[in-house]
């Protein structure tokens, strides 16, 4: 699943239909892409970069520490 995608979806509060429609893909397929199962091309992840004014690297590319992670310390 994109995560990171879906809250920045929600708090922009975007529905699947608005980003599938500023896409040009059906909502079924962005359902799809949202949840993991097909993968966003490389027109369609430049788009949300440009939606979200965030880099490619910021929205799809996995960090050690993301949203909700927390800091172990001993």
């Amino acid at each position: 699943m994109q995560l990171k995608l879906f809250v920045l979806r929600k708090s922009k509060k975007l529905t699947q239909k608005r980003v599938a429609s500023y896409l040009g893909i059906a909502v079924q397929t962005y359902r799809n892409k949202e949840n993991g199962i097909q993968q966003f091309s490389q027109d369609e992840m430049f788009a949300l970069s440009t939606l979200f004014n965030l880099s490619m690297e910021d929205i799809f590319l996995p960090r050690k520490h993301q949203i909700g992670d927390r800091i172990k310390t001993s």
